[in-house]
């Protein structure tokens, strides 16, 4: 019997980890493991208890792209089928972009292909100074269709064309200066950096950081006037008003911790 592709585990302070599951392949994608993080993520946002989502690799790699037996088999759908089935993979990265938690990729040995579209779609990403990269798809006669937005917003269309050309390999430096990941740390460390990000997100107010989530998702990529301007400032003036905003200032000038605060 097959082991569940995607575990979910819940701490008591709220924060959920996702792994994925199939460390006899590298955690390599099919439609199965595609469907039960989509789930996943489903239910994770309708649980208010969850205030962080990191998502992990179980085994030597964090995820190696597309398992090659799907490919084999997805090569015989119909016209119709193919699609479809990249459609439910387009909306399972989507779903993960725009997660109204906070998310977090730890990165270690190699992310490949749909690995890398994970990473893209956190909203921040930490790795191991080991960790090797690749967008390998044009080696199989593919393209990076279905993460390509979330990759080119992350490092930006010129540096995508090269990727997406080469498919060459990268090492977790140059995925730090292209902007794919956050930060590199020796393997031994990468967990301490993980909490680190995690423990600052803990002391934030979680409405707050959907919104900020929103904002940025908002203002991105638009052309700075006044229906923008009007915007951000609706958006302040609500963050404000609101229950979060009241207590947050309050808790400043009272010297406390706020009550998002868990004990």
């Amino acid at each position: 019997m097959n082991p569940e592709p995607i575990v979910t585990e819940i701490d008591e302070r709220g924060v959920a980890t996702l792994v994925l599951n199939r460390p006899d392949v590298h955690n390599a994608f099919d439609d199965v493991l595609i469907a039960r993080l989509s789930d996943a993520l489903d239910a994770l946002a309708g649980n208010d208890d969850v205030r962080v989502v990191k998502v992990i690799g179980r085994g030597k790699s964090f995820s190696a792209g597309a398992d090659l037996n799907w490919m084999r088999r997805m090569a015989e759908y119909s016209p119709e089928e193919n699609l479809e089935d990249a459609r439910r993979v387009a909306r399972m990265f989507h779903k993960l972009a725009n997660f109204p938690r906070p998310t977090l990729a730890i990165v270690h040995g190699n992310a490949f292909g749909g690995g890398i579209g994970l990473i893209a779609c956190c909203d921040i990403a930490v790795a191991s100074a080991g960790a090797r990269f690749s967008l390998s798809e044009v080696k199989l006669g593919l393209i990076p269709a279905t993460i390509s937005p979330f990759v080119i917003e992350a490092i930006g269309p010129r540096q995508a064309r090269r990727l997406f050309l080469t498919a060459e390999r990268f090492d977790a430096q140059i995925a730090l200066r292209l902007g794919l990941v956050h930060q590199v740390s020796p393997p031994e460390q990468l967990q301490d950096a993980a909490d680190g990000f995690i423990s600052q997100l803990l002391e934030n107010s979680p409405d707050a950081m959907a919104a900020a989530k929103e904002l940025v998702a908002a203002v991105a990529h638009r052309v700075i006037d006044d229906p923008l301007l009007g915007d951000v400032a609706q958006r302040i003036a609500c963050a404000r008003a609101s229950a979060d905003g009241r207590e947050g200032v309050a808790a400043f000038l009272d010297k406390r911790p706020p009550a998002w605060i868990r004990d």
